[in-house]
């Protein structure tokens, strides 16, 4: 038995079973795009910490950082005594990610934390209560952010779950879909489905938010479309609902741009931040309009842990690398770099591979079983499988656990991202061969 079996086997006897297992690989130490497992493998990352590395392992002024932070203070929560770290943290969010004319940021321990917060700032500024949010959506597994989250698997038996929450088609447009209607018709279909859901199931006057992921993370890399975005941006202003935009695994330079809604030429009301934010450190926020933010009473929210001190210099320091080395151009280059393979990949195996989507380089490639129609889970599995026995880290995503999502750091060299990219061909070519 090797050193990573060793740990799996420490790990069923004290760790519950329902902590899901999404590869099994381990970790002793990483640098840049590359971790070493327990076994002294050199492992190429494309799962990132789910989405939280997009500056890659070990950056030494994150770890400085740290370092000289815990020689100062580790916590005095920032109810108590403030302290300049969490300010410095919150006016870099609010510089680099304006809501409008002013614009305030609440720190947070994490991507569910940050969305528990926002559906409370709404709700208590509007005075509303529903919630809209869409297949296929994950925001986490607290109590309001499990009920958000569309895929039961991260549910069931859970309930009852949080009331006045109203669930919508997600508006992608499939290229498969052609046939059918154009992106066009599909666009003022949804919109449409719309304002049926406020004559038919909720009524305006009583919503208080509508939460969306522009590309969305567990449901498989789905990207909104453009024209219904803008329309729901003008839809809330008319109507008094608050937009709120989850931006936890598609922010800081994951689709090119720090955020995924700056693709769209519109600015949220809320936004929530957290993975890529800390530099692997548990840190998330709550960024938004300045009216809104300063509209909740004090007291409503905040928490003990909020915006600690470690996590905030690891946050800046994350965040000023990122600027430095322009994380937007390299989320750019990989994603070109990415889509092109997939495309490839796609031209030669048509009847299993559905669909290449995502923005940026926040990719996934889907799989069909082209003999049931069905969506290819088990092919999918073995490919994520296979990939970690050549030395790949990768994972799945989508309802159906059918697609395969690229969280790669973006500063990967040429070389590790070619390699990386070519294991993960060649294993498809044997899954489906």
């Amino acid at each position: 038995m090797n050193n990573t079996d060793k740990l799996y086997e420490r790990r069923k006897k004290s760790v519950p079973n329902a902590l899901g297992i999404f590869n099994l690989s381990s970790i002793q130490s990483a640098k840049g795009a590359i971790i070493i497992d327990a076994d002294g493998r050199e492992l190429i990352d494309f799962a990132g910490g789910i989405g939280v590395n997009n500056a890659g392992h070990g950056v030494p002024e994150i770890i400085e950082a740290i370092k000289s932070q815990a020689d100062k203070f580790i916590h005095a929560s920032f109810n108590i005594s403030v302290y300049e770290q969490y300010l410095d943290l919150t006016e870099k969010l609010c510089e680099i990610l304006p809501h409008g004319e002013s614009t305030k940021a609440m720190l947070t321990l994490s991507g569910a934390e940050s969305v528990e917060n926002a559906i409370k700032i709404a709700r208590a500024v509007t005075g509303k209560a529903g919630i809209i949010c869409y297949d296929g959506s994950f925001h986490g597994r607290t109590m309001m952010a499990m009920t958000l989250t569309s895929n039961v698997k991260y549910k069931e038996g859970a309930g009852p779950y949080a009331p006045e929450v109203y669930r919508l088609e997600f508006p992608y447009y499939k290229p498969s879909m052609s046939a059918r209607m154009t992106a066009d018709e599909f666009d003022d279909l949804m919109i449409m489905k719309l304002h049926k859901t406020f004559s038919s199931t909720v009524s305006v006057s009583q919503t208080a938010a509508i939460i969306l992921e522009l590309v969305q993370g567990e449901g498989g890399f789905t990207v909104a479309s453009k024209k219904y975005v803008q329309y729901l941006r003008k839809f809330c202003t008319e109507n008094n609902i608050v937009l709120i935009f989850d931006e936890v695994q598609s922010g800081f330079g994951r689709t090119g741009k720090w955020a995924a809604y700056e693709h769209y030429g519109v600015t949220p009301d809320l936004s929530t931040w957290a993975k890529s934010m800390g530099g692997g450190m548990p840190i998330g926020a709550v960024i938004g309009k300045q009216e809104i933010m300063d509209a909740v009473k004090p007291g409503l929210i905040g928490g003990t842990y909020l915006g600690n001190p470690l996590s905030c210099v690891a946050s800046l320091a994350s965040i000023n690398y990122m600027q430095k080395n322009n994380i937007n151009a390299a989320g750019d280059k990989v994603g070109k770099i990415v889509r092109d393979r997939f495309n490839q990949l796609q031209a030669k195996y048509p009847k299993n591979i559905t669909d290449v989507r995502g923005l940026g380089a926040m990719l996934a490639i889907e799989f069909f079983n082209p003999e049931t129609k069905m969506p290819d889970g088990d092919a999918t599995k073995s490919i994520v499988n296979k990939c970690l026995e050549k030395g790949l880290i990768v994972i799945t995503s989508g309802t159906y656990g059918n697609c395969i999502r690229i969280l790669s750091p973006l500063f990967i060299e040429d070389e590790i991202l070619e390699k990386g990219l070519s294991i993960l061909e060649e294993t498809i070519k044997e899954i489906l061969l």
